[in-house]
């Protein structure tokens, strides 16, 4: 049940970054503002999970990364947009709810 669990929460904070992305006008976020921005959606994790489930997406080609000291810049790619407007479903991320 903990593993069914940490998956469900491991894919929802990847919606919610992909989600906090897009609002930005540079479509871009440092992995510190990430931690804030799932904490506040009740997502508690450490800066390890932020790092952690940003180098995931990379390999999904949801983001790019950039580290900048002990930071990573995530910004969002064409295929994580595409995911959130539904054209285009990555596994292991979160499936967006129709507008």
């Amino acid at each position: 049940m903990k593993a069914d669990m940490d998956k469900i929460i491991r894919e929802e904070a990847r919606l919610i970054i992909l989600k906090g992305l897009v609002c930005e006008r540079s479509e871009t976020l440092s992995s510190a503002m990430i931690e804030r921005l799932l904490y506040s959606y009740g997502i508690r994790r450490d800066r390890d999970f932020v790092h952690n489930e940003l180098a995931w997406m990379e390999e999904q080609g949801a983001v790019t990364l950039k580290q900048v000291g002990s930071v990573f810049l995530a910004a969002l790619t064409e295929r994580g947009a595409r995911h959130l407007d539904r054209s285009f479903s990555i596994e292991g991320i979160k499936r967006p709810k129709r507008l």
